[in-house]
């Protein structure tokens, strides 16, 4: 059981949600001083199309749908490059694909629970997991930088769908 942590997968306004993502993207570009270019935002409102983590091919796929012209890979990276540094999504390395962060500019586990069947992505923040973390890395005299946990498993829609089919 998930206790102090905040779930981001889970039943709400899909248009709200990508809303509430690309405000806090345009609103931390303001206070970086950086620059959230018309194909930055695309690529960013793409990741949050749904909660499937997207490479960066596929984002190219998409983009060149959605602008109506080819998009050469270069463009695509470096618009998941500024993405990636500003925090406002994450790499999932099992998967060599992206997907939006839900609480970018703080602190948190980069804990990420996959289904295994509907390919969606949740990513949990749990104050516990950043506490023992660190508290390992501090015995071993390690310096922790960064952290990305994946756990895979069935969502829970998957899991219901196959606990009624049992």
């Amino acid at each position: 059981m998930l206790t102090n942590s905040r779930l981001v997968h889970q039943a709400h306004d899909h248009g709200r949600c990508i809303n509430a993502a690309l405000t806090r993207a345009l609103d931390l570009c303001v206070e970086r001083k950086a620059r959230m270019t018309p194909t930055r935002e695309a690529v960013l409102r793409l990741l949050w199309q749904s909660h499937q983590p997207l490479g960066a091919y596929q984002l190219q796929d998409q983009l060149a749908t959605l602008l109506d012209k080819t998009i050469a890979p270069p463009t695509v990276y470096r618009a998941i490059e500024f993405l990636l540094q500003l925090g406002l999504i994450h790499r999932i390395a099992s998967l060599n694909a992206y997907i939006g962060c839900p609480f970018p500019n703080s602190d948190h586990s980069n804990l990420f629970m996959i289904c295994n069947n509907c390919g969606s992505a949740a990513e949990v923040a749990h104050a516990s997991i950043n506490e023992l973390l660190q508290t390992a890395s501090d015995k071993a005299n390690f310096t922790l930088q960064s952290q990305t946990l994946e756990l895979f498993g069935l969502c829970p829609q998957c899991a219901s769908i196959e606990n009624e089919s049992k």
